[in-house]
């Protein structure tokens, strides 16, 4: 059982902030992530910056260029999980798209990326049909996104590849706009527990303690990306960021919840 599926196992419920790395600089990215999972959450996806975010709302993005002004890379950011690593069993995974892992080299990249303690990949671009074509990446987990727009034949492949959890976007569009995550998400939960028994954990536009609930209310997790980035990139500077971060995931997007209620 690889440490993704032994976290949802655990926890029942688990809590999925997203953080982008390097961003305001790679060593406050690496405290950050530490208090996030102080504070209560169980996987974090560590955003890969890249030129081209096209699933990125404009929040993220900005702190994905922001990010790349440093010139860090690929390596960079698989030193920064390394370090994590020995740390925290929190449950860590890359967030990118086809690009920047292409140029690292696929089977360079999961050898790598075991070796620091990666857990997961999540390749915003990538579909399963050109994940079974290419044939690589096949220890480590891999997640996919669906959405609601997703046929029954979309969601059956996505499935059949998926390791780890599956991704499941609240609304289709970009990150960062508020969703109603009750508007179309229970009925393509329904629709993806023809195909799959793996968790499942859903974002694009959660962004408060009563949107997680929601969320918790009918999957496994509750995926808080652009909320938090925001609260990262109005509050640079601060010379205590790390835990302000912490602080605001215990007071605004998990206050008042307790997973035991939601698991049956």
């Amino acid at each position: 059982m690889s440490r993704l599926s032994e976290i949802f196992k655990r926890k029942g419920r688990c809590f999925i902030p997203f953080v982008t790395a390097g961003h305001p600089d790679l060593s406050l990215t690496r405290s950050i992530i530490l208090e996030l999972v102080n504070a209560g959450a169980d996987i974090v996806e560590i955003g890969i910056p890249f030129s081209d975010p096209i699933a990125d709302g404009p929040i993220i993005q900005a702190s994905s260029f922001a990010a790349l002004q440093h010139g860090y890379g690929v390596a960079d950011f698989l030193q920064l999980v390394a370090d994590l690593r020995r740390e925290t069993d929190a449950g860590l995974i890359f967030m990118t798209y086809l690009n920047p892992i292409f140029s690292y080299g696929l089977d360079r990249l999961e050898s790598d990326a075991l070796a620091a303690g990666l857990d997961g990949l999540l390749v915003s671009d990538l579909t399963a049909e050109e994940y079974r074509r290419l044939g690589k990446l096949q220890e480590i987990d891999c997640v996919f996104l669906a959405a609601p727009t997703s046929s029954d034949q979309r969601l059956e492949r996505i499935a059949a590849c998926c390791r780890g959890f599956l991704y499941l976007v609240a609304r289709t569009g970009v990150t960062g706009h508020q969703t109603d995550v009750l508007e179309e998400v229970p009925s393509t939960l329904d629709r993806i527990r023809c195909f799959s028994s793996l968790p499942v954990a859903v974002g694009f536009g959660i962004r408060s303690s009563s949107d997680v609930r929601k969320v918790w209310e009918v999957a496994e997790g509750a995926v808080v990306g652009s909320a938090i980035v925001e609260f990262i990139a109005n509050n640079q500077g601060e010379p205590d960021l790390a835990s302000k971060v912490g602080q605001f995931l215990r007071r605004q997007l998990l206050a008042g919840l307790d997973r035991q209620e939601f698991v049956g």
